[in-house]
């Protein structure tokens, strides 16, 4: 899996290498696995205001702005405003 997406960002493709490995390992069922890498390898478009989440949706808010340098600027739900590169942030799944 990890040739067929390489030209995926390091931190997407360590996320979809890890589905697939657990799904191998029968620990996700191929459905689950799909969603996981689908959404992984969608293009994410992030625009101000967009709602966002890590790739592990351990934290989710909302995007402020592009910095100069590529880096994204947002919000988390707490209130924390923190810096990271668009690759490490997805759109948030709906009703999050």
């Amino acid at each position: 899996m990890a040739a067929l997406l390489a030209d995926l960002p390091s931190t997407r493709l360590r996320e979809v290498t890890s589905a697939t490995a657990h799904y191998i390992a029968g620990v996700l069922d191929r459905e689950t696995m799909m969603q996981i890498v689908e959404q992984i390898c969608a293009a994410a478009s992030l625009t101000e205001g967009a709602r966002v989440q890590t790739l592990r949706g351990t934290a989710q808010g909302v995007m402020l702005r592009v910095l100069e340098d590529g880096r994204i600027l947002w919000r988390t739900t707490e209130g924390t405003e923190l810096i990271a590169l668009p690759e490490a942030l997805m759109p948030a799944k709906p009703g999050t």
